[in-house]
């Protein structure tokens, strides 16, 4: 090869070599490289996150018709967020949550249900909205993660008194009227777009005008609900208000009988709500039973066709004039009841399973069942005797117990996730 056919090559490489550089550099300059606006302990927050949070919030206050905070504001909070999301996750699988992909899978299935689609048609309306389904997914696992994070701080909360729950008796805050209530429902994707919260909230505000204007709710109901009590009118029946979701409880607590609610959103949907009526708690009175039970559990030292065996020689015994307490503290494999006789002090209907209720339920006070067989196990049931028992009182603080936890529960769940903000290091780059 001459010399100058040798350098025309080369400069010719050169310059291929040359323009690719170019075209990269030019292409990086049209694409922005993806920054790290936080920094936290050994995790980081991109600017792509941030900017999809955002756009969420941004959709969610256009599609309820919400003035707009500035972009700014919205991003601190945003980032904030973030922030505690990710100190979350890396809390929880440090102290050793995990959850499965089986479990996430059951989660999407859920989700998937509560909108009335397949899980095709949600993974296709996650994407449609300019998600990627696998982010998506990671999002729904984080969040199983962050649940079962606060569920561990409220299991370590202090136990409730019985103090406490003669406060919340006596407050404002404690409802003891019982209330009777239809509902209208319509429905909204959990990743609605806000054309489509628009139009449910111009639908639901319709339905509740012609109601207004004299349409019979019920009516309206089976016409326009898309809820499964829709043809009964939309009937959900007596509720005491304490065990309703707050989001119900807190726009039906004021109302008369008669008067219906303004739209709110609830669930899967927007809601309006009627009082039928309203009225003080009834006495709670329950049935309940008191007998003997012997069991015969098959194990290493007793086959089933053996457990069988004994369990219908004991029957005998016992109907031969045997004393069945006698029996139950020398064979039974019940460790509650047998140093008892087998006594089974006062429960109500089904407190120990469906076998043993539908036994209880063939037999007169003083009667012994014959043996019969539950999933684990033979038994046999001596019925004693029942009565009705007012109840009423235990539910009142048992209702108050459980308000209590869930005010607790929320200050706690605050204060640790306070304390993990402040122990842990964070870098904002912004």
């Amino acid at each position: 090869m001459k010399f100058s056919t040798l350098f025309a090559s080369i400069s010719l490489t050169a310059w291929l070599v040359l323009s690719s550089l170019i075209q990269t550099v030019k292409a990086q300059e049209l694409e922005p490289i993806d920054s790290i606006v936080a920094v936290v302990d050994q995790s980081v927050i991109l600017q792509s996150e941030l900017d999809v949070a955002v756009e969420g919030i941004i959709a969610q206050f256009q599609g309820r018709g919400d003035r707009l905070p500035p972009r700014s504001v919205i991003e601190e909070q945003m980032l904030e967020r973030l922030i505690m999301s990710r100190l979350q996750v890396d809390r929880a699988e440090a102290t050793g949550i995990r959850v499965s992909d089986q479990e996430v899978d059951g989660s999407l299935n859920q989700l998937a249900e509560q909108n009335g689609i397949s899980l095709d048609q949600l993974r296709s309306a996650v994407e449609a909205d300019g998600i990627n389904f696998n982010e998506f997914r990671n999002d729904v696992r984080e969040e199983l993660i962050t649940s079962r994070l606060q569920q561990r701080i409220v299991d370590s909360m202090d136990p409730i008194t019985e103090t406490e729950i003669d406060i919340m008796l006596a407050s404002e805050t404690f409802e003891a009227d019982e209330y009777d209530i239809s509902q209208i429902v319509v429905r909204v994707p959990e990743a609605a777009t806000p054309p489509e919260l628009q139009a449910a909230g111009e639908r639901i505000n319709q339905i509740r005008q012609q109601v207004e204007q004299g349409m019979d709710f019920a009516e309206a109901a089976v016409e326009f609900s898309e809820s499964p009590d829709a043809l009964e009118g939309g009937r959900i029946g007596w509720r005491n208000l304490n065990r309703l979701p707050p989001q119900v409880s807190n726009n039906i607590r004021n109302l008369e009988p008669g008067e219906i609610s303004l739209p709110f959103r609830a669930g899967a949907g927007l809601l309006i709500v009627k009082v039928n009526d309203r009225r003080p708690r009834s006495d709670i009175i329950v049935t309940e039973y008191q007998a003997r039970h012997l069991m015969i559990r098959p194990s290493e030292l007793i086959t089933a066709g053996e457990a069988e065996a004994l369990i219908n020689e004991l029957h005998e015994r016992i109907e031969q004039g045997e004393d069945f307490a006698v029996l139950a503290r020398e064979y039974s494999d019940d460790t509650r009841s047998a140093n008892l006789g087998g006594l089974l002090e006062w429960f109500p209907a089904g407190f120990y399973g469906e076998a043993l209720q539908t036994a209880i339920d063939s037999l007169e006070p003083g009667q012994l069942s014959e043996p019969f067989q539950s999933q684990v196990a033979w038994h046999l049931i001596l019925f004693e005797d029942q009565r009705e028992a007012d109840r009423t009182e235990e539910a009142l603080r048992a209702e108050a117990r459980e308000m209590i936890v869930q005010q607790k529960s929320q200050a706690e769940i605050e204060r640790v996730l306070r304390q993990f903000r402040d122990e842990a290091y964070v870098d904002v780059r912004i």
